[in-house]
């Protein structure tokens, strides 16, 4: 009985020193975050960590209203900043990693045209995040640009309201579209190949895509907040972004 006692005390007393950090997180590092996740808590097994997914301007408008999220992974630089000068953030915006752009297709293409191809009668519907609140689809709206085909292509955009909602729409309601590279490094997505169903879009036609780091100040006195902040600017997890097609310096 006092084994029994004794066990349930010491069940009881972790749980109550158990911390559980809540990290909002863009969803383009969805495919990463896991194992991000996965290593951390090698070294931190007694840290519960619960994701919150989304794009990069939902969660800073769920953060400037109040939701209880201790460090933000942002999509671009302008968020974080945004939320410093709002005093919402504690520390200054760093980039932990850039993103790269890719052209996808769940069906082989010509992708020795480039972004040429999505001129083509084959393809009628092209899916792209919302320029307005996801870094990935301004970037990639501004590649369309750059690349002069705007006006030729702009009737078949079809616009999602995330990168992720983008691979989705690929899946099921676009004939093409474009993603965070990053998405096609996950596991599920190993079936598709470069040059067949993917093209990596030419960096020169967009801005580069800075993903910004940002202590909150709803989570400044836990100090395990930081830990995970300094954990994601670390080499461990430089290697896991570069595994996922990220651009790592």
């Amino acid at each position: 009985m006092q084994k029994i006692l004794f066990i349930f005390i010491l069940f009881f007393t972790f749980t109550l020193n158990a911390v559980t950090l809540n990290i909002a997180v863009a969803t383009n590092v969805s495919y990463a975050i896991e194992e991000l996740k996965a290593k951390f808590l090698q070294t931190h097994p007694d840290i519960k960590i619960n994701i919150i997914l989304g794009s990069s301007g939902k969660l800073t408008a769920q953060i400037s209203h109040g939701a209880p999220y201790g460090l933000f992974m942002s999509a671009n630089m302008l968020y974080p900043q945004k939320l410093y000068k709002q005093k919402l953030a504690i520390t200054k915006p760093l980039v932990y990693t850039k993103g790269a752009l890719a052209l996808f297709s769940s069906s082989s293409q010509d992708f020795s045209l480039g972004l040429q191809v999505l001129k083509t009668k084959e393809i009628q519907k092209i899916a792209i995040a919302s320029p307005k609140t996801a870094p990935y689809g301004k970037a990639a709206f501004e590649a369309i640009k750059n690349a002069n085909i705007y006006k030729d292509i702009r009737a078949k955009l079809i616009f999602a309201e995330s990168i992720s909602q983008t691979l989705s729409y690929i899946r099921s309601a676009a004939d093409i579209g474009f993603v965070a590279l990053s998405s096609l490094y996950s596991a599920k997505m190993s079936r598709y190949k470069k040059g067949t169903h993917f093209y990596e879009v030419d960096t020169t036609l967009y801005s580069p895509i800075k993903q910004g780091l940002v202590l909150l100040s709803y989570g400044k006195s836990v100090q395990e907040y930081k830990l995970f902040y300094e954990f994601i600017l670390s080499a461990d997890a430089k290697k896991i972004f570069k595994k996922y097609g990220y651009l790592v310096s």
